[in-house]
């Protein structure tokens, strides 16, 4: 008997099997991501061990938060849930509280509750932790609706939320005061990146390039041309790049004052010449600016500077800016 060649074809059979196994294995997998069924607490919402009011309580959901649907039973959906960043819990909300990808006109139902808390978060005595909300509830209504005409804006505005937050930390810190950007703590790009990525073109992808500068931006000056002189070709080049963008006036006048502001300085280095071109240079770009955007509050802020660049007003260390 062939007990070598038994052998050979017994491994041969093993590994079909095996691979078999793995194939059925991912396309399994990828069935079941498939038909999952995610969506995003609309309101505060309690989380129950079992689809019953009088049943004990597991935690509160807070707005905002993703939701993974395990299954439904008449006025209640079974969900996995995360209760803080750190506790994901299991168990019974009532389903009026939740917008799914199925849920008719969500997109725009999300939105309008993101909305709300930014309104919220931007008053006095606004609800607590409304910020927080807002960026959770923009970022569900873009992830669960990508193809919505609100997609592109709900991402940015949850990028934008999440970046005043942060560059607010950022520039509390000693550390804002360091000349060079490089030494003090960096505002995470991720979401303002993903932006750009997913809606490539758009006001909302120049939007979030605009913000991306404030990570290039010294601290003090110090007195010195290097910072304003960088900083306003950044400005420059981001005009040059985004032509179309929403943000074009603020970059050509953040320009204009930092041109403005190295007349005074390059004076105080003994660089007469440069100080004339940087004076023409301002005087330019505040023109253009107040020219192309007339009605606007950089337009007029522009007419402004170019009034004190005429006059011979310094403009750098004062009220001016």
């Amino acid at each position: 008997m062939n007990f070598a060649g038994n052998r050979w074809r017994s491994k041969i059979m093993l590994m079909k099997l095996r691979g078999i196994c793995v194939l059925s294995f991912f396309l399994l997998t990828a069935i079941c991501l498939a038909d999952v069924l995610r969506g995003a607490v609309l309101q505060p919402a309690i989380i129950y061990v079992s689809p019953d009011a009088s049943s004990a309580r597991l935690g509160e959901l807070s707005r905002g938060r993703e939701v993974i649907v395990l299954e439904t039973s008449r006025d209640w959906m079974h969900v996995e849930a995360n209760v803080t960043e750190e506790r994901t819990v299991t168990g019974w909300v009532i389903d009026h509280y939740v917008i799914s990808a199925n849920t008719p006109n969500g997109d725009h139902v999300l939105f309008g509750e993101a909305v709300d808390s930014e309104d919220q978060a931007s008053q006095r005595n606004g609800r607590r932790d409304a910020a927080q909300d807002a960026m959770r509830l923009y970022a569900e209504a873009a992830e669960l609706f990508p193809t919505s005409p609100l997609a592109g804006e709900a991402m940015y505005r949850a990028a934008d939320i999440r970046w005043q937050i942060e560059k607010a930390d950022v520039m509390s810190r000693p550390s804002a005061k360091e000349r060079e950007a490089y030494l003090r703590g960096e505002i995470n790009e991720e979401w303002m990146k993903k932006v750009m990525k997913k809606f490539p073109g758009t006001k909302w992808a120049d939007l979030a390039a605009f913000h991306l500068i404030d990570n290039k931006l010294c601290g003090e000056w110090q007195a010195q041309s290097k910072c304003p002189a960088k900083e306003a070709e950044i400005y420059e080049n981001y005009a040059k790049d985004h032509p179309q963008s929403p943000a074009l006036a603020e970059a050509l006048y953040d320009a204009a004052w930092r041109w403005s502001a190295l007349i005074e300085i390059y004076k105080s280095e003994d660089q007469q010449k440069k100080s004339d071109a940087a004076k023409a240079k301002a005087a330019d770009l505040a023109q253009k600016t107040a020219g192309q955007f007339p009605q606007s509050d950089w337009g007029a802020r522009a007419q402004r500077l170019l009034f004190f660049i005429q006059r011979g007003v310094p403009t750098y260390g004062n009220v001016q800016q």
